[in-house]
């Protein structure tokens, strides 16, 4: 953990947090001592966990990096997170939030609607994914041709600023908290001068996940909480989510389509899209070697498998 030079006398916290000289990092057994452990256990409902296999845990998000953060907080509810980031705040120490939580609200015509609806970006990682850290993300999923992608289907956030300030960011019509109506103008502001830098930019793709979506400043529609999608966390901490559902198809067909060479597959692939189909899935030779070694999915694949896997370099199923 971080260590202050031994000639400064100020408050621990602030002498640690704002020191202008090289902080020594170690690994040692006085972790769980940290000043600003000491504090957040205080004043936080919740688990704070600083020693070094808590730390090692939450050092990666299943990327290859690895950054190993000062300590972890898990707070029980919402106002220990945000007493948890006022903590922080004081403390000059950056938050990174991790991904938690189920939706709290729908909006009012999904609302009426209690059957036949469901949540359409269906993210391959769903049985860990969580709502939070799919907003955060931007996450796609594999029907996201038909049905977009998480900055499509959130129509709300309530969120929680560095500062403090917590309130709704959407539509503008429906901001109520002055300092986030100013947020609003400073970024209709910002399209204004920014715009044709922006257009060039931005990339024209289908599947536009990386980077913050600065397509949502436009004062035309403007809905704050487009801008908060994708942002990971450095923008403000999400509270609450408000999702756009969509109605079970009534009828669902699954296609699959086999080749003899990875690039036909590839190949074929936009002449599929053409076809209107609400997903588009290639699964090559290893996935399908490695799936019918498993025997829960053995029978699947035995049953739309054709020839035998080894002998065909890639198959392509499309839905």
């Amino acid at each position: 953990m971080p260590q202050a030079d031994a000639g400064l006398h100020a408050d621990p916290v602030t002498t640690l947090m704002t020191a202008t000289r090289p902080i020594r990092f170690s690994q040692d057994r006085n972790a769980a001592a940290h000043p600003l452990a000491a504090r957040l256990r205080r004043e936080v409902d919740g688990e704070v966990l600083f020693d070094p296999a808590s730390r090692g845990r939450y050092a990666t998000d299943a990327s290859i990096y690895q950054i190993e953060p000062v300590g972890v907080v898990v707070p029980r509810t919402m106002e220990a997170a945000v007493t948890a980031l006022t903590i922080a705040a004081e403390a000059g120490v950056p938050v990174l939030p991790r991904g938690a939580a189920l939706p709290s609200a729908v909006r009012p015509s999904a609302r009426r609607k209690r059957h036949g609806l469901w949540f359409p970006v269906d993210v391959s990682t769903a049985a860990q994914a969580t709502l939070g850290g799919m907003a955060g993300n931007n996450s796609c999923g594999s029907r996201s041709i038909a049905y977009g992608y998480m900055v499509h289907r959130v129509a709300a956030i309530e969120a929680c600023l560095a500062d403090g300030t917590r309130g709704r960011f959407g539509p503008v019509a429906e901001i109520s908290e002055p300092a986030i109506r100013a947020i609003a103008r400073s970024a209709a502001a910002l399209w204004e001068r920014e715009r044709d830098e922006i257009a060039r930019r931005l990339p024209k793709v289908a599947r536009h996940v990386a980077g913050y979506n600065l397509d949502c400043l436009a004062p035309e529609g403007q809905n704050l909480a487009k801008l908060l999608v994708g942002s990971e966390g450095t923008l403000a901490w999400f509270e609450r989510l408000t999702l756009d559902l969509a109605e079970i198809p009534a009828h669902k067909a699954l296609g699959v389509a086999h080749f003899p060479r990875f690039w036909d597959a590839m190949d074929a692939a936009q002449h599929i899209v053409k076809l209107g189909p609400c997903a588009v899935e290639l699964v090559d030779r290893t996935m399908i070697d490695l799936s019918r070694a498993i025997p829960a999915f053995a029978s699947t694949i035995d049953r739309v498998r054709e020839g035998r896997a080894r002998r065909n370099p890639s198959r392509g199923i499309r839905r």
